[in-house]
């Protein structure tokens, strides 16, 4: 017979895998990326090169003007990188799938049309349930960076800038020290004859370790305190070498306290970060010293701690030097872009390549473990359980 009596089509005919590959080469993102308006907030979540390195793979982004002038990049960097810059903010809240660092306002998302992707920080200790419902109301489906995995089960958006955060903390304090911060005049490094600076580190994660390294690299001398051996037995693997460390007892604590010329406290907590240093501890402490609560944003793990701002940044309580800016990130904000930047692209361009968000979050376990939203119903148990809401189990809806 010359002619095939098959009631299907040679579409309908093809095995389920092949019609999956010739779906994910369809791809094709449309990014909005606003200007951030949240307090002191200088980021931005794409940089040119990534924006050029999307436009480059077919896909179209929007950028408000000065959107990334905080970061020191102009309208004109990202234009000339192929991104199309716009005045309108509500056309940039138009696009299909929106980019931002801070979570949008609820005035923000009134602007969001349905059924868009949004990413961005989550920030769940600031949100309201009058929030989630708006999101909810929008059918939107949206996804948190910081809870983002990698393949090997670490969040690479916190620890990326937890990176910065410990490292930020030992230059903000060296420049502290100085005579032209009212400092004790003494210098973060190792000069021969001069005995170096003691500091203390509290918290043996990201921000404790890059705050180590960055110390013992300028030649002062540490010590670090964590409850968790674990913790502490993986710092002193990681930079290759042996230095003081100890579970977090009153007696040494306050014993290294009295000794220290900068301590630097990066404990978090599941709500509320702990308060380790009493009142009593700070009284007890050189003249001059510095604190620098890198937990601020978490309620600070000094009980003399009290939020401060970029503008004024330091206040003194009995005789010591506080430093307790919450985002602290944006002191750096052209390192915390690219960095946030090179967290975003490969995704962007992931998600892309297998034809659509819902396709990648089939596939990886790490980008649905960040889905705090799925079509505007609610996907997070946190969220669920912290605002009183009904929440759905992610893998009944994706399957």
């Amino acid at each position: 017979m010359s002619k095939s009596l098959s009631p299907f089509t040679k579409q309908q005919l093809l095995p389920q895998e092949e019609t999956l590959e010739l779906l994910k080469r369809k791809g094709e993102l449309f990014i909005g990326i606003p200007k951030e308006t949240a307090f002191q907030e200088r980021r931005v979540c794409l940089t040119p090169d990534a924006v050029f390195a999307l436009v480059s793979n077919g896909h179209r982004v929007l950028l408000e003007s000065g959107a990334g002038l905080g970061a020191s990049f102009s309208d004109k960097d990202y234009s000339e990188a192929g991104a199309e810059i716009t005045k309108d903010t509500a056309k940039v809240f138009a696009c299909p799938m929106i980019l931002k660092v801070e979570p949008p306002s609820i005035e923000q998302i009134k602007l969001i049309n349905p059924q868009t992707i949004l990413i961005s920080a989550l920030q769940i200790k600031t949100q309201s349930k009058k929030y989630f419902e708006t999101l909810a109301s929008k059918r939107i489906t949206a996804l948190a960076f910081e809870f983002i995995r990698d393949a090997d089960g670490t969040y690479p958006a916190v620890k990326s800038l937890s990176e910065i955060a410990g490292t930020a903390s030992v230059l903000i304090a060296s420049e502290l020290l100085s005579d032209a911060k009212d400092g004790n005049g003494l210098m973060f490094g190792n000069i021969s004859g001069v005995p170096p600076i003691k500091v203390v580190i509290l918290g043996a994660g990201t921000v404790g370790e890059f705050a180590t390294r960055s110390s013992i690299g300028l030649g002062a001398s540490v010590k670090v305190f964590d409850n968790s051996i674990t913790k502490l037995r993986r710092i002193q693997r990681n930079l290759g070498r042996t230095f003081f460390t100890s579970t977090i007892t009153p007696k040494n604590l306050t014993k290294a306290l009295k000794r220290c010329d900068v301590v630097i406290g990066a404990i978090r907590g599941t709500n509320r970060a702990p308060v380790i240093v009493s009142e009593a501890m700070v009284e007890s402490m050189k003249k001059g010293a510095i604190i620098i609560d890198v937990s601020i944003d978490m309620g600070g793990c000094f009980e003399t701690s009290e939020v401060t701002t970029h503008k004024n940044p330091t206040f003194i309580k009995h005789d010591v030097i506080h430093y307790c800016v919450p985002n602290i990130l944006a002191r750096y904000s052209r390192t915390a872009s690219v960095s946030i930047s090179n967290i975003f692209t490969p995704y962007l361009l992931k998600i892309a390549e297998d034809g659509g968000l819902e396709n990648s979050l089939r596939f990886d376990r790490g980008l649905k473990n960040g889905l705090y939203f799925y079509h505007g119903i609610l996907t997070s148990k946190s969220v669920g359980d912290w605002f009183d809401l009904d929440f759905s189990d992610v893998n009944l809806l994706i399957f």
